[in-house]
């Protein structure tokens, strides 16, 4: 059975970002349902899968991350409004027997993603 996991990398300070809020939703329909929320930990990942095995259904999600909030903990000063607060990355699962790594590459100005396994 697969698994849906994440990691979040911090390039404007070259390291794991450690205590980012990240908030996963399932999407049908339009309609949004909060599957979890967790945060990164020191390594920038989270301690476990966000979905896995049954769990892990094919379909639309998005994760949410709260960059913005994550810098201005960082001691980054960034504008009013900021530039990047919430980052949301809309994605499909096509077949939930394989992984989905999600990871986000952000910095204040910035942001990547791709799939990884």
């Amino acid at each position: 059975m697969g698994k849906l996991s994440t990691h979040v990398l911090d390039t404007a300070h070259g390291r794991p970002a450690a205590g980012v809020a990240i908030e996963l939703y399932a999407v049908q329909d339009g309609e949004r349902t909060l599957v979890k929320r967790e945060a990164s930990n020191r390594d920038g990942r989270c301690d476990a899968p966000l979905l896995e095995g049954a769990a892990l259904q094919a379909g639309q999600y998005e994760l949410v991350f709260a960059a913005g909030d994550y810098f201005a903990a960082q001691g980054v000063d960034l504008p009013q409004p900021r530039f990047l607060d919430r980052v949301t990355i809309a994605f499909g699962v096509a077949d939930a027997s394989q992984n989905y790594h999600v990871p986000l590459v952000v910095t204040p100005w910035s942001y990547s993603t791709y799939r990884g396994s």
